[in-house]
């Protein structure tokens, strides 16, 4: 922690003064936790976007399988006319 900012943290007398160590330490758990959310954001905005490319992607498989059916169901259609026919 740097100096300023020791020197703006109230001081107390005796046991409640907090020592170096215990600020470094406090410190580092502090920029641990501003480091994970960093990543964490980080891997959110990744999701997102694989989130809306797969729903994409999706939505472009789910109108190519109709498609498909449509096609199969006529020829369906045709071939047993074809079969009334004959």
């Amino acid at each position: 922690m740097s100096a300023a900012i020791r020197s703006e943290l109230p001081s107390h007398n005796g046991k409640d003064r907090m020592s170096d160590n215990e600020l470094n330490s406090l410190e580092s758990k502090i920029n641990e936790l501003i480091d994970a959310c960093t990543r964490l954001k980080e891997e959110n905005l990744t999701l997102r976007s694989s989130q809306e490319d797969l729903v994409t992607e999706r939505a472009s498989l789910i109108e190519k399988t109709e498609l498909a059916r449509n096609r199969v169901e006529a020829m369906i259609s045709r071939l047993k006319s074809l079969e009334e026919n004959t």
